[in-house]
Parts: C-alpha cells; sequence; structure tokens
C-alpha cells in the first residue's frame, strides 16, 4: 500500500469510528427448522495425554470420541481446580465437540461473546462466530455481530479442550436494542 493511501485509509478510520469494522456475519437458520428437539446440547469427549491447541483437541477427537451427558447448555462458570470439566468425571487435558440448535426468538442484528477456558471454536448458522486457540484463564473470546435473518433454531458447533487448572465455558448474547446477558439454557436443544 503506498503512503498516501495508506494516510487516507488511516484519515477515514479516525474520522468516521467503525467504518473499517467487518459487517456483521449472516447466520442461515437450520433448514428444514428441526420439530422435537431434547434440552441442551449433545458432546462427545476425548481424553488425550496431552492437549495444547483445538487442532490436538480436533486430532483426539477423530481417534477415539465418546458419546457424553449432554450439556445443559453453555452456562459452565469457572471451575475450582480438579472439578471435573463440563460433564464428564475428568478435571484435565479434555476435549470436547459441542453440537446442536441455539434458538434466536427474533430477527436482527445480535451480538455474541464466549468465555472459555481452554480453547475454544464456535460455529453458528455456518458462520465461525468465535476462536481463541490458547491456554488461558476463564477470558473472553471478544463480541463478533451476527445478522439472524428470521427467528427460529440455528446450528451450533463448538470444538473446546480444557487443559489443566480450572475450566469454563460460557456464552452472551445481546439481543437487538437489548442489554447483554448470558444466554439462558432454555435457548439449546439438541
Amino acid at each position: 500500500m503506498t503512503n498516501r493511501l495508506t494516510a487516507a485509509v488511516l484519515a477515514l478510520a479516525l474520522a468516521l469510528p467503525g467504518a473499517l469494522a467487518a459487517a456483521p456475519k449472516q447466520l442461515t437458520p437450520a433448514n428444514p427448522q428441526p420439530g422435537s428437539l431434547s434440552p441442551g446440547l449433545a458432546v462427545n469427549y476425548a481424553i488425550p495425554n496431552e492437549v495444547r491447541t483445538l487442532y490436538d483437541a480436533q486430532k483426539a477427537l477423530e481417534k477415539r470420541a465418546l458419546k457424553g451427558d449432554p450439556l445443559v447448555g453453555l452456562s459452565y462458570k469457572d471451575t475450582s481446580e480438579g472439578d471435573p470439566v463440563l460433564t464428564t468425571k475428568f478435571a484435565y487435558k479434555v476435549a470436547a465437540h459441542i453440537k446442536g440448535y441455539i434458538r434466536f426468538d427474533a430477527p436482527g442484528e445480535y451480538k455474541v461473546n464466549f468465555l472459555s477456558n481452554d480453547g475454544v471454536r464456535v460455529n453458528i448458522g455456518g458462520q465461525q462466530v468465535a476462536e481463541y486457540d490458547d491456554i488461558h484463564a476463564c477470558e473472553a473470546t471478544g463480541w463478533q455481530s451476527v445478522q439472524v435473518p428470521q427467528a427460529g433454531w440455528y446450528e451450533i458447533e463448538t470444538l473446546y479442550f480444557q487443559r489443566k487448572g480450572t475450566s469454563c465455558l460460557m456464552m452472551q448474547w445481546q439481543a437487538p436494542g437489548q442489554k447483554a446477558s448470558y444466554v439462558p439454557n432454555s435457548a439449546f436443544g439438541h
């Protein structure tokens, strides 16, 4: 990029805050919409010898995934060290593949955010909306704007891992004209 072009882009960014912000990701509703769903989210686990990245988690799950008890939703607050991860009996080195649906009650532009300890990647309605591929304390991935074209169910798929220490996995959203809040467990089904 030339110096003039770089200066022009910088001037535009300073003059119009948010001018260079990414457009909301367009979500695609489930088609067909699911009929009767069980509450929560389905999950498969792997307990690898070592897991430090989402790649490690994916490889462990491909090698040997075991069906776990369903999650109630994405509302797993930061645990104490040694407490089980999600619905497993294990406290350390857990990889999880989580699938199901999330229900949006109205169309519009939402913001979504995830808190995890450790790594997480989330896809909703065919779009990647979060990724934090690192070992860390319970921290946010950062808010992402998504466009929900219609009320209804949207596929959600999450790859998650916890290495050692404590664990958490939570989702927040902000509906149009509303304050941010944690997503209620009732918004998930599988």
